[in-house]
């Protein structure tokens, strides 16, 4: 039997609040591969990556982070088990991805589904913020810091074609522009509310099936309606509704093309009524342990989701 290999990523010097950056231990020691384990999810904690203490500045920091998370999803996936990396702010994808990416750069492309209320596609010139948590995507596309685009070696770690973006709703013309520019599709929410999350899911798994050899999704907390997902750095009303996506994640158990899944951007201080924490434990087990009770049933049925 596969173990799913959960791997903490401490990630919180790309964001305005760092607080994030407890996330994962929050998690862990609030009881969270217990409970999965209860539901019938194989797994194990596998490791927290952090920044170095004395990070002079936030791009070093997150260069450090990314380089030795980028060798722990290296590992893992050489190993045959499936991940999930639990962040910290959406730069932690810099360091998930490029260590992916880097076992199968020689064979075929592998794709990505990002689900995000943001683009995270800025550049450091073209930021107003110049938080780093807002450009992940672009690295990853082999766009901006060189210090960050190089963390998997040479080249963009992912081809603009083999990458879709679902659920958009905040962004800037800038980084609008340079996704345009270099073909990435996007689902912007408008879209998703015309056309059902549903249709807009599939049409997404069947775009990135079509031309690849494996892929990830990489899911930021604010995708979801901040009324049902409020412990994120950046909400954004009018997000998508759990009732709808935790379904059609079940379809993706049992994937032999999954190759992991991140969810990034849990700040725990944001969390006063534990909405997120819960709403965490269930994405894992929509994925991974798909024939247990659905989130309505199973809080009728008055279980405790973990310990908080």
């Amino acid at each position: 039997m596969k173990i799913v290999r959960i791997i903490g990523a401490a990630s919180g010097w790309g964001a305005p609040d760092r607080r994030c950056e407890a996330g994962p231990e929050v998690l862990r020691r609030r009881g969270l591969v217990a409970h999965l384990r209860r539901q019938g999810m194989p797994v194990a904690w596998e490791i927290t990556v952090r920044p170095p203490e004395n990070s002079v500045s936030a791009v070093a920091a997150v260069q450090a982070l990314s380089l030795e998370l980028s060798q722990v999803t290296d590992n893992v996936v050489a190993s045959g088990d499936p991940f999930v990396v639990l962040g910290g702010d959406h730069t932690c994808a810099i360091g998930t991805w490029s260590g992916v990416v880097s076992r199968w750069r020689i064979a075929e492309p592998v794709g990505l589904i990002w689900i995000d209320a943001h683009m995270d596609a800025h550049l450091p010139e073209t930021s107003p913020s110049g938080a780093l948590h807002g450009m992940p995507l672009a690295c990853l596309l082999g766009w901006g810091d060189p210090r960050l685009t190089a963390i998997g070696g040479p080249g963009p770690t992912f081809l603009p074609e083999n990458v879709v973006l679902i659920g958009v709703r905040s962004f800037e013309p800038e980084e609008h522009q340079l996704l345009q520019r270099l073909g990435v599709k996007v689902f912007f929410m408008d879209e998703v509310r015309r056309r059902g999350l549903s249709e807009v899911f599939y049409e997404a798994l069947e775009w990135v099936r079509d031309r690849t050899i494996a892929f990830g999704v990489s899911l930021d907390l604010d995708a979801i309606d901040p009324k049902e997902a409020p412990a994120v750095g950046s909400p954004v009303p009018g997000g998508l509704a759990q009732e709808e996506l935790l379904p059609l994640l079940r379809q993706l158990h049992g994937d032999f093309r999954l190759m992991g899944l991140e969810i990034a951007e849990y700040n725990p201080a944001l969390d006063e009524r534990q909405l997120t924490v819960r709403l965490i434990g269930e994405l894992l087990l929509s994925v991974f342990a798909p024939s247990r009770l659905p989130y309505e049933s199973y809080h009728r049925a008055g279980k405790a989701v973990f310990s908080v």
